[in-house]
């Protein structure tokens, strides 16, 4: 394809055209013109090219780019400005063998684009070879690509972010993270415009805030929102990438994600307007984030953008055949972190959502992989490094999946201080607990504790811990307890995808049963687990819909189903409702008292009985818990924590020391009922009230005072009794 009309600057001194800054790099309006920057270390040459407006977006121009400085292409054009579509062609040689892949064939968007212009359109120009030559990538296409390739959009970065001073800024361990997809969660939200379901307005509108604030959140943590493509594979089979792992822009806002869609620059503001109504109403906005590859996938992917820019530069080649990528991720490629340059377009993609976008924190999807500087894992890598010093990230949440797919990838507890982190131990040790594996006193005691065995020893505090029992990844909460196996025959791999080992237990029957008897035991357990969840120690996260009891059937890998399969079912019974009421009085309950969420590690060991009142281990019989027991109690399956309210971890939001009542947590996981004692020493101050029991989901907290020093407690149930400090002190 040649376009319209070719255009050559003249010199840099031209009225027409002018050099231009290597930075800011991408297309920046100053309101007169707009200087493009792109950085091509190993190209021979590079043309910006523009696009018009039509229906089709023709190429129109394209200009050489002459000036380059530390392999930053720079051009400014006056004249240009917002609405200006564009891309690029990189000139070089195509040599993949030794990790070259350049063809001025293929349109190439823009690393930086803050928003999308064009969606890409599956063509087989869009590979850089000859798709069926035997050679495979080895060969050259010479196809021109513009016609199907994404195309950048030059934006107007302007917003009133109005009474906005300054983001909601909640600490640590007053959080409650609430794990949601955009379009999932709002899709058939009957109180949400059918106009704007499925969209950033729609997070920010008034029903699904108000539902938030009412179930007692602090952070929404929103699924990828960067440009991510719909692989083609999936489209060919009907299917779409739902979930959203596959980002190809690290700068702009999914487009088909908003209701605005008229002009795409549009996209910016809804995205503002969201975060806006969000922090106005307290509530703080975390970006699941996607660094550690790119939608280019492996050397038979397409070429839209990184790999055809400069591809040693972005991506991880094999040293002894740089014609393959390191693939530490499972989607064919891994980001060079390694280099410079990559190190740079992430920290200037995190700085540009935290200044622009104003958003609080981020969850970086696979993140070993960010910090793997040759081939093992490097706590103190590039990445990290960068990350401590730069001022303007050192106030947001920083979250971690400690793992990636490669050798030595799982890292659960060795991110470094500062970073929190998805705590796997945690969810696996729960699910089997409440499953009813014996021998599981000593891990769970750990967990309700804050894991110190995975943080403390580093001098992290118990909120590095991200605690879940459930996420985007996996069974629902309430698949969990419905299935023994997955169920993910609509994804159209014969049941190969997904993981095997989920330590679910379907109570008796496999999948929807009308069994009243198994149904009960189902809903007791999920509430066992997000009580379990509330009062430990740590930051609590949920994963959507799951205090509504939002299924999918079965299937435990949901990210190709943008179907009601993901969907969240706003049409609730009773049932559902009363898991909804229930989790709402769990988290807001756990909100008012520090007792749950305390700042530091308690003093000592679970595994070693302490006379200092931070935390207090019980058996049944009321009996201290021994090194004996921790040691060889593996039948053991029901176990108490007493958490004093003048423990000196306990403190308020300014970390002043203060009290809060005693509290006493039992657990039992054995099918059968138990008779649990309370310590003499613990219950001869009377005061005590049974606040939560999840055999009784209807119990007001403090409504039931304890008669007697013993608790009856049903087969898998869990208990909290609550003794006002005032109570314990008339006694003294």
């Amino acid at each position: 394809m040649t376009p319209d009309t070719e255009i050559a600057p003249g010199p840099t001194t031209s009225e027409t055209y002018k050099a231009g800054s290597p930075f800011p790099q991408g297309a920046t309006w100053d309101g007169d013109g707009t200087n493009f920057a792109l950085f091509a270390e190993g190209a021979e040459a590079v043309e910006l090219c523009l696009f018009d407006r039509s229906e089709d977006a023709k190429e129109a121009a394209r200009v050489p780019i002459r000036e380059r400085t530390n392999g930053i292409w720079h051009i400014y054009l006056p004249d240009v400005g917002p609405g200006q579509l564009y891309g690029y062609r990189v000139h070089g040689p195509y040599e993949p063998e030794k990790g070259l892949r350049f063809n001025a064939n293929k349109l190439l968007l823009d690393p930086y684009a803050k928003a999308i212009g064009r969606e890409v359109q599956w063509d087989d120009s869009l590979f850089g070879y000859t798709i069926g030559d035997e050679a495979e990538d080895l060969s050259f296409d010479e196809r021109d690509s513009a016609a199907f390739a994404p195309l950048a959009i030059v934006t107007d970065p302007n917003f009133d972010w109005g009474d906005e001073e300054k983001a909601p800024g909640i600490s640590w361990h007053d959080s409650v993270i609430y794990e949601a997809h955009v379009k999932g969660l709002t899709m058939t939200h009957p109180d949400v415009p059918e106009d704007i379901r499925g969209t950033y307005a729609a997070i920010g509108s008034e029903p699904i805030i108000k539902y938030l604030k009412e179930l007692g959140i602090s952070a929404i943590e929103l699924m990828p929102i960067h440009y991510f493509l719909d692989d083609r594979h999936l489209q060919e089979k009907g299917l779409h990438n739902y979930w959203g792992y596959n980002t190809l822009g690290f700068f702009a806002p999914q487009r088909t994600y908003a209701a605005s869609r008229s002009h795409p620059a549009d996209v910016i503001k809804e995205f503002k307007e969201m975060v806006k109504a969000l922090h106005a109403a307290n509530i703080e906005v975390i970006l699941d984030v996607v660094y550690n590859h790119t939608a280019e996938g492996n050397e038979r992917g397409p070429t839209l953008s990184f790999r055809g820019i400069d591809n040693k530069a972005y991506y991880r080649t094999v040293a002894e055949n740089e014609r393959y990528y390191m693939d530490y991720t499972g989607c064919g490629n891994t980001l060079n972190m390694v280099h410079p340059h990559s190190l740079q377009l992430l920290m200037d993609s995190l700085r540009y959502w935290v200044t622009e976008m104003h958003i609080d924190g981020f969850r970086f999807d696979l993140a070993s992989a960010l910090a793997r500087e040759l081939h093992e894992v490097d706590q103190l890598g590039a990445f990290f490094d960068t990350i401590y010093q730069d001022p303007t990230l050192a106030s947001v949440k920083l979250i971690a999946e400690p793992w990636d797919l490669g050798e030595g990838g799982y890292q659960v507890g060795n991110f470094p201080v500062g970073w929190a982190e998805w705590n796997g131990k945690y969810r696996d040790d729960f699910r089997k607990f409440w499953k009813g594996e014996m021998g599981m006193h000593g891990d769970i005691a750990t967990r309700l504790g804050g894991s110190a065995d995975l943080y403390e020893r580093t001098g992290k505090a118990p909120t590095s811990s991200i605690n879940f029992i459930t996420a985007h990844d996996g069974f629902t909460l309430h698949d969990l307890v419905s299935y023994d196996g997955k169920h993910n025959e609509a994804n159209g791999e014969d049941g190969r995808d997904g993981a095997d080992d989920n330590n679910s237990w379907n109570c008796g029957a496999e999948g929807e049963t009308d069994d009243p008897e198994i149904n009960k035991l189902r809903e007791r357990q999920k509430r066992n687990f997000l009580a379990t969840l509330m009062f430990s120690q740590g930051v609590p996260m949920i994963c959507a819909g799951d205090e509504i009891a939002r299924t999918q059937g079965g299937n435990n890998n949901g990210y190709c189903q943008d179907t009601e399969i993901s969907w969240h079912d706003w049409n609730l019974d009773e049932s559902r409702k009363s898991l909804l009421a229930y989790t709402s009085k769990l988290i807001n309950y756990r909100r008012k008292h520090p007792n749950f969420h305390r700042r530091s590690f308690y003093e000592r060991d679970p595994s070693v009985s302490t006379q200092e009142e931070n935390v207090r281990w019980f058996r049944t019989d009321g009996q201290p818990m021994g090194e004996q027991d921790w040691a060889e109690g593996g039948w053991m399956r029901t176990l108490g924590m007493y958490l004093p309210g003048d423990a000196a971890e306990i403190r308020d939001a300014e970390g002043t020391p203060v009290e809060d009542h005693d509290f006493l947590l039992v657990l039992n996981a054995h099918h059968e009922s138990v008779d649990f004692k309370l310590a003499e020493d613990v219950a001869e101050d009377d005061g005590w009230s049974i606040v939560f029991d999840t055999a009784k989901p209807d119990l007001e907290p403090s409504s039931l005072r304890l008669e007697n020093p013993s608790v009856t407690m049903e087969g898998r149930s869990l208990v909290v009794l609550c003794r006002p400090r005032h109570e314990r002190k008339k006694k003294a």
